[in-house]
C-alpha cells in the first residue's frame, strides 16, 4: 500500500496528526489502513484535505461546522429536530404572565445549568 503515514501527511498538509485523527473520527476522510492498522494517506486523502481547507476558508466556517453538516445529512432524526426548532417561535406558557416570563425562563436555565455536569476547561495557567 503506497502513501504517507499520518505524520508525513500532517507535515505535507499543515494539519496536525491529532487534527487528522479528528477529521477521520468526524467521518470527513477515510484513509485506508495497513494490515497492522496504520493509516495511509494517498493522493485521494490529500486532495480531500486540501479541498476541505479551501472549503473552510471560502465559507469562513469551522471544521466542526462541516462535521455537523455531514451529520445532518446522514441523521434524519437530528435534521428533522433542527428544522422544527428553526421553524418554531417562542411562546409564553399559558400559566406564566407576560411580566414574569423573563424571570421564569432565567430560572429554568439556572436549574438546567445546576444539574448539567461541567467539563473543566484547560487554560494556559492551569496547563503550566
Amino acid at each position: 500500500m503506497e502513501g504517507l503515514t499520518i505524520n508525513e501527511a500532517a507535515e505535507t498538509t499543515g494539519w496536525s496528526a491529532r487534527m487528522l485523527r479528528y477529521i477521520e473520527s468526524a467521518g470527513l476522510i477515510e484513509p485506508p489502513r495497513t494490515p497492522k492498522g496504520y493509516r495511509i494517506f494517498g493522493p485521494g486523502e490529500l486532495q480531500r484535505l486540501r479541498t476541505l481547507r479551501e472549503l473552510l476558508t471560502r465559507f469562513d466556517c469551522a471544521l466542526s461546522d462541516v462535521a455537523f453538516a455531514k451529520r445532518l445529512g446522514s441523521d434524519l432524526a437530528l435534521r428533522s429536530a433542527v428544522e422544527r426548532w428553526m421553524e418554531e417561535r417562542a411562546e409564553r406558557p399559558a400559566e406564566v404572565d407576560a411580566a414574569g416570563w423573563l424571570s421564569w425562563e432565567q430560572e429554568k436555565h439556572e436549574r438546567l445549568l445546576a444539574i448539567t455536569p461541567t467539563t473543566p476547561r484547560i487554560t494556559e495557567t492551569s496547563a503550566a
